[in-house]
């Protein structure tokens, strides 16, 4: 490896120049070399992409000519990829702090004493999988810290919910992080302070700033909403620590209280309304067992905790605007470090559920698979469906930072996918089961032939696969429905034929749409391989069958729910799309054996596909559509 490494090293100088010309060839080698590859060498990050990255980055003529242009795609695709994921380990120092990025978003943003240094935290709670809102705070977050500025970032697990935890929850959030390619440079627990967020809830309620509360929960929402006290609102300070002793023991008086700050009850903002900051809850916590009866909320160990582990930005969602002043209340209260806010937008799509609530309803129902089923909005779902990891870097950081708040269409979100997918993929071909279609080819060989031909008519580098060749072919039903007699068509891969004769049959089924409800049984073609396949307007897939043919079952999906967004009052089981799953069972090229589960390919005629579970003894390969933006 060593010496691939330096042999890049001195191919870097070959980029220097500022003529493209004289870099053309060079930069022609590293991009066939890329096609199928994350780095230069190896399976990580070496020596060799930062030499030629770092001579790309600093010379504007050749990044403007070839990379930005998409002339060079696998080299694009590469130095994006860096770009995002490697730069801050990366030494450039010809790059100004704090300068913009290329990705689309503003970062300039004007955060606030960053020469003081940066900090930044990541705050899931683990009581699901990271969906797609999560994994642009997860990315921002390590954007800002790591590639912004030479700063730290903490994944803190705020795990102060025993109810809904699981450990399995909180390992597979590190998984998904180290799959989006968020480095963090710490792990943390906010139960590793319960003890100090206990202290400083007696503080203050000795400072009489928090006091409990056994107002039922209907009861203490109105009367938030209509801004009137709580009859314990003045209880002394003796009355309000006996009750939080209570809940320390999980006494059954105890579950009845909360503790609550003592505020603004007046305020025009609600979060400022005396909000709860513990409760009661006798049920065993995953890390810390029986110890501790009173867990804080979210609200109140959030800003504490940042500010002891010194964090300096805490960057989150516009969702969390109005609790901002309640996030300082809580710091000037205790006397704490102060920490800087700044919310960006949320990630929302049309037709889409982010709430954890309902995507955990939805699995423990059985309406979808499970948490990386392919139509629900996970980052491991999406993954699934064929969202590669680069692609979806790349759509987050051109969101930015931004607070506008839009809700987006995943035309766009896939879009951004194909971009990379589409120069890499290797093509098949598969013919659907159902009433397919045989047909007699005159003129063609009388033994069967197989030929090599480019995966990626495209891309030769991809390499090489079997095309086979003989008189005895099948097509799709809605081709051969499509046909006039004597027509001109082309097979693809092969060449022109002309339509000679159509058998067909009654549809008793009615499997075929079609006015006069016959199918089409049999055809005759014969070949015209003089014919121009400039002129023929149909292109059409076809396989021999004198090979191996391959069960594959194709996916596709529907999105989840019907509204584009959900309103307070929506009931879920009133917006479920009543068939999100569609299947289509085909038979694929003897090639399509030979594939790997993740393996992204395109079935000509029929879209790009990620292959799900690849062939296996007795059972068909499984491939999942994965969606390209056009409608």
């Amino acid at each position: 490896m060593d010496a691939h490494i330096q042999e890049w090293k001195q191919r870097a100088d070959a980029l220097k120049s500022t003529n493209p010309k004289q870099v053309e060839g060079p930069l022609g080698e590293l991009d066939a070399h890329l096609t199928l590859r994350s780095y230069i060498v190896g399976y990580s990050l070496t020596e060799a992409d930062t030499a030629v990255w770092t001579t790309l980055k600093a010379n504007h003529a050749v990044t403007s000519a070839f990379i930005k242009s998409g002339r060079m795609v696998n080299v694009a695709r590469w130095f994006n990829f860096i770009a995002q994921t490697a730069q801050p380990a990366i030494d450039l120092p010809t790059r100004p702090k704090g300068g913009a990025v290329d990705e689309g978003g503003s970062y300039d943003i004007g955060l606030p004493d960053t020469e003081k240094g940066v900090v930044t935290r990541f705050p899931p709670e683990p009581s699901g999988y990271l969906h797609i809102g999560h994994a642009k705070a997860a990315y921002l977050n390590y954007y800002f810290a790591h590639v912004k500025y030479d700063g730290k970032m903490i994944v803190r697990f705020d795990d102060t919910n025993p109810s809904k935890e699981k450990e399995e929850y909180q390992d597979a959030i590190l998984e998904d992080c180290k799959l989006l390619g968020v480095k963090y440079d710490q792990i943390t627990y906010t139960s590793n302070y319960f003890q100090e967020l206990y202290e400083y809830c007696v503080q203050m309620i000795k400072k009489g700033k928090a006091y409990a509360d056994n107002t039922l929960q209907e009861q203490m929402r109105k009367e938030r909403e209509t801004r009137t006290d709580s009859s314990h609102r003045n209880d002394s300070v003796e009355d309000n620590l006996a009750h939080f002793e209570d809940m320390k023991k999980g006494t059954e008086e105890g579950t009845k209280w909360s503790v609550r700050a003592k505020i603004d009850m007046t305020s025009n903002n609600g979060a400022m309304r005396d909000p709860v900051i513990y409760r009661c809850n006798p049920q065993p916590h995953h890390r810390t067992g029986s110890t501790w009866k009173i867990y804080p909320t979210y609200d109140f160990a959030c800003p504490i905790v940042d500010s002891i582990e010194g964090i300096t930005h805490a960057l989150r969602t516009t969702e969390y605007n109005d609790r901002d002043a309640q996030y300082q209340w809580f710091l000037e209260a205790l006397d704490l470090r102060r920490v800087h806010n700044w919310n960006f937008s949320r990630m929302n799509f049309v037709r889409t559920l982010l709430s954890k609530r309902k995507l955990t309803k939805l699995v423990d129902s059985g309406k979808v698979w499970g948490w990386d089923d392919p139509r629900m909005a996970t980052v491991r779902g999406i993954n699934r469906r064929g969202m590669t990891i680069p692609a979806l870097q790349e759509f987050i950081l051109k969101q930015g930072p931004s607070k506008n708040i839009t809700l987006m269409d995943w035309a766009s979100f896939w879009a951004v996918n194909k971009k990379f997918i589409d120069p890499v993929a290797a093509r098949y071909t598969a013919v659907e089961t159902n009433q397919k279609v045989n047909c007699t080819v005159l003129g063609a060989p009388e033994a069967p032939r197989t030929e090599e031909k480019d995966v990626h008519a495209k891309n030769p580098e991809i390499g090489k696969k079997k095309v086979v060749f003989s008189k005895n072919i099948i097509l799709d039903q809605a081709d051969a429905q499509s046909f006039e007699e004597n027509e001109e068509i082309t097979l693809m891969n092969w060449g022109n034929a002309i339509v000679r004769k159509k058998s067909f049959s009654m549809n008793p089924l009615n499997l075929i749409k079609s006015s006069d409800q016959k199918i089409v049984t049999e055809l005759e073609l014969e070949l015209h391989l003089q014919g121009d396949v400039k002129t023929t307007s149909k292109k059409i897939t076809w396989l021999s069958t004198d090979q191996e043919l391959v069960p594959v079952t194709l996916f596709d999906f529907d999105l989840l729910i019907t509204k584009d967004k959900l309103s307070d009052d929506d009931q879920l089981e009133d917006v479920l799309t009543p068939q999100t799953e569609f299947k289509t069972e085909a038979l694929g090229d003897c090639n399509v054996a030979e594939l790997k589960k993740g393996d992204i390919v395109q079935f000509d005629r029929k879209g790009f596909y990620r292959i799900d579970q690849p062939m296996m003894h007795g059972g068909s390969v499984q491939a999942f559509q994965i969606p390209t933006g056009r409608k």
